[in-house]
C-alpha cells in the first residue's frame, strides 16, 4: 500500500509540529516547507521527536515559483497551509507583510495546486479573529447570542484579521469555482507548551516559571480582561486532519465553546506554583493593548461534532498545568546553564 503523502505549510510552528506527529502516526509520508533561514527553527519538531522523520522542503508562501515547485514534484494527497505572519500585535506594524503572507500567500499556494495536483485536499488554517466583536441575532429579536459559528457575521479588527478572512473566502472561492477540494478550519484559540513566546498565553506561563525560579519579578500584560476560547492545539489538529476525510469539503468552527479571562488564565497558571494573589506579579504595560480589541470569542463547533465526530478532549485547567510544567523545566535548565557559565 502506497503512503499518502501530505504537505504542510509552517511545519516549524506549533501546529505543524503536533500536526505532522498525527500524520506520521496514520502513516503518512509528511513533507515539511519551511524558509530558509540562517539558524534553522526546528525546536517544536524535536520536542515531539518527528524532526528526523519529516522531509523538510524550502519554499516561502511570498514566492510562487517555490510554491509551484514543491507541488509538481511533491503531488501531494493532502496539502495543510498553516503558515502564516500570526501574531495579532505584529500585524500592526508589519500590514503589508502580513497581507503578503497570509492573503497572497494563500492564493499562490491554491493556484499551484490547481495547475500541478488539483486532485490534492487543500486545509487552510482560518482564524477566529475574523469574527472580531461580530455576534447574531437571535430570532431576529433583541437578544443576541455571544457564541460564534459558521453563520455569524465575519467582522475582522486587525491586519491579521483582515488577511485571514481574505484567505478564507479566496480558499471558498477556489472550491466553488475550480471544484478543489478546499476547506477552511475557523479555529478558535490553540495552545500548547510548543506556543510561541510572544502569545499572552505562553508569555504569562514563562514568566510564571521565571518569577518561580527568580529569574523576573513581573510579566508585563495588556489587556486583562479579554475573553478567549482557549483549547488545546494537538486536539484541533486531528480537526484538521478530519476535515480532508470527508466525501465533501466544508468550512468548521473548531472551539471548546467556554472561554475565560486572561485574569482566569493568570489564577491558574500562578496557582501551579502555589500563588493564589498574583496581583504584585503583574503589570500593565499600555504598548500590549490592541489598537482596536476584540473583547471576547466563544466558538460553537455543533457542526464539527456532527460531522467530523470531533470534540476537544483537554480542559482550559489541564493545558495550563501542561504548559507551566513545560516552562518550569526549560526554565531550571537555562538558570543551571547560566549558573555554570558563570
Amino acid at each position: 500500500m502506497i503512503a499518502l503523502k501530505a504537505l504542510i505549510t509552517g511545519v516549524t510552528g506549533q501546529d505543524g509540529a503536533y500536526l505532522s506527529k498525527l500524520l506520521l502516526e496514520k502513516g503518512y509520508k509528511v513533507y515539511g516547507m519551511a524558509r530558509r533561514l540562517s539558524t534553522p527553527n526546528y525546536w517544536r519538531m524535536e520536542e515531539l521527536g518527528v524532526r528526523n522523520d519529516v522531509m523538510i522542503c524550502d519554499g516561502d508562501l511570498m514566492d510562487e515559483h517555490s510554491l509551484s515547485h514543491l507541488i509538481k514534484i511533491i503531488q501531494p494527497h493532502e496539502v495543510y497551509n498553516l503558515a502564516a505572519q500570526s501574531f495579532v500585535g505584529t500585524s500592526w506594524q508589519q500590514p503589508l507583510l502580513t497581507a503578503d503572507v497570509n492573503a497572497m500567500g494563500t492564493i499562490r499556494l491554491l493556484n499551484a495546486i490547481k495547475l500541478y495536483c488539483p486532485s490534492a485536499k487543500f486545509y487552510q488554517a482560518s482564524t477566529s479573529e475574523m469574527y472580531g466583536n461580530s455576534s447574531t441575532p437571535l430570532g431576529g429579536g433583541d437578544q443576541i447570542n455571544n457564541m460564534q459559528d459558521e453563520n455569524t457575521p465575519l467582522h475582522p479588527r486587525s491586519p491579521y484579521a483582515i488577511s485571514k478572512l481574505f484567505s478564507h473566502w479566496m480558499t471558498i472561492n477556489y472550491r466553488e469555482s475550480f471544484s478543489l477540494f478546499a476547506c477552511s478550519g475557523i479555529l478558535f484559540n490553540h495552545e500548547s507548551p510548543l506556543r510561541g513566546i510572544e502569545f499572552v498565553t505562553r508569555k504569562i506561563t514563562d514568566g510564571v516559571a521565571r518569577i518561580h525560579h527568580k529569574m523576573a519579578d513581573h510579566i508585563a500584560l495588556g489587556n486583562l480582561e479579554a475573553r478567549r476560547d482557549w483549547g488545546f492545539a494537538g486536539d484541533y489538529v486531528e480537526a484538521m486532519w478530519l476535515m480532508l476525510q470527508q466525501e465533501k469539503p466544508d468550512d468548521f468552527v473548531i472551539s471548546t465553546g467556554t472561554n475565560h479571562s486572561v485574569r482566569d488564565f493568570l489564577d491558574a497558571a500562578f496557582a501551579e506554583i502555589g500563588i493564589t494573589d498574583w496581583t504584585p506579579y503583574v503589570r500593565h504595560d499600555p504598548q500590549f493593548n490592541r489598537p482596536a480589541e476584540v473583547h471576547e470569542l466563544l466558538g460553537k463547533s455543533d457542526k464539527a461534532k456532527k460531522v467530523l465526530g470531533w470534540e476537544p478532549k483537554v480542559k482550559l485547567k489541564e493545558l495550563v498545568k501542561m504548559m507551566v510544567e513545560a516552562d518550569l523545566r526549560h526554565v531550571a535548565v537555562e538558570k543551571a546553564t547560566k549558573a555554570a557559565m558563570k
